[in-house]
């Protein structure tokens, strides 16, 4: 049975994991093991994971063993550590593709990118951050931008409001409140900037960041709601000097949303 909204954030503690009888523990912890990698890393020795992951180093080490074993992970030997291996590659790709927005986004995203020499994102929630599925640049787009695969913080992205203002009123109050508890101090600042982009969103379709994951980058939003419910979010950012508070307002956010507003139609036509 699929878990509430709000299970997601986290692994279940002890007590849940007993009372739940279909919870494969040793196939979880595997599972947030691999999520410690990110496409910032190199690799990774199981001291390094086991913080990460909060898990025994004993655990961990017979993890990445198990890992090795089934080819998710490689053995640098010479360095004692592992990386992601190819494999891995082949449960993402066919998330992505079972998805079928990003092919059908994948050429409007790019003559945006071209029109505002920027980088255009689409991402999807991954617990309390954004993934990115796909990043298209310009041809002359300065390389300042995260590649497919990357996080962001949902509170500290564009894309990351965009998404929650997308999201049924019960589980972006869920995301919220979890918002809230990581952010500690800084919430108060954050919910009125959050709240502040979901009443952009709904006036006109988008949102404008100064400032996003990065105070040298500038971010517009936008939220993709499809007819069964999936929520995505797309982000057009660019260093401050190019993505001014003026053009964002007058030319790049309408664009963002004409653009999804194309995808969302292609996507309504599909017959599977």
């Amino acid at each position: 049975m699929a878990k509430e909204f709000g299970k997601v954030l986290s692994l279940p503690g002890a007590e849940e994991e007993k009372t739940d009888r279909q919870f494969v523990t040793a196939l979880a912890r595997g599972l947030e093991v691999l999520r410690a990698f990110t496409p910032e890393d190199g690799p990774l020795g199981n001291q390094e994971l086991a913080e990460r992951t909060g898990l025994p180093k004993a655990t961990v080490s017979r993890i990445t063993h198990t890992l090795t074993t089934l080819g998710y992970l490689d053995y640098l030997p010479r360095l004692s550590r592992y990386m992601i291996a190819p494999s891995v590659l082949s449960l993402g790709a066919a998330c992505v593709a079972a998805a079928g927005i990003r092919r059908i986004a994948m050429p409007h995203m790019k003559d945006l990118a071209e029109y505002s020499d920027a980088s255009v994102a689409l991402g999807a929630r991954d617990r309390l951050t954004m993934i990115y599925l796909d990043v298209e640049r310009g041809s002359r787009t300065v390389a300042f931008s995260l590649d497919a695969g990357a996080r962001v913080p949902i509170h500290r992205s564009a894309m990351g409001a965009a998404y929650l203002s997308g999201l049924p009123d019960k589980d972006r109050t869920v995301l919220m409140d979890a918002i809230a508890r990581a952010s500690e101090d800084h919430w108060p600042a954050t919910k009125t900037r959050l709240e502040g982009a979901f009443a952009q969103i709904e006036a006109r379709g988008y949102c404008v960041f100064e400032g996003t994951y990065d105070r040298a980058i500038n971010g517009v939003g936008a939220v993709l709601v499809q007819n069964d419910g999936t929520v995505h979010g797309f982000t057009c950012s660019a260093p401050t000097y190019l993505f001014t508070p003026e053009r964002m307002e007058a030319d790049i956010g309408p664009r963002l949303v004409a653009m999804k507003e194309a995808v969302r139609a292609e996507l309504s036509q599909r017959r599977w």
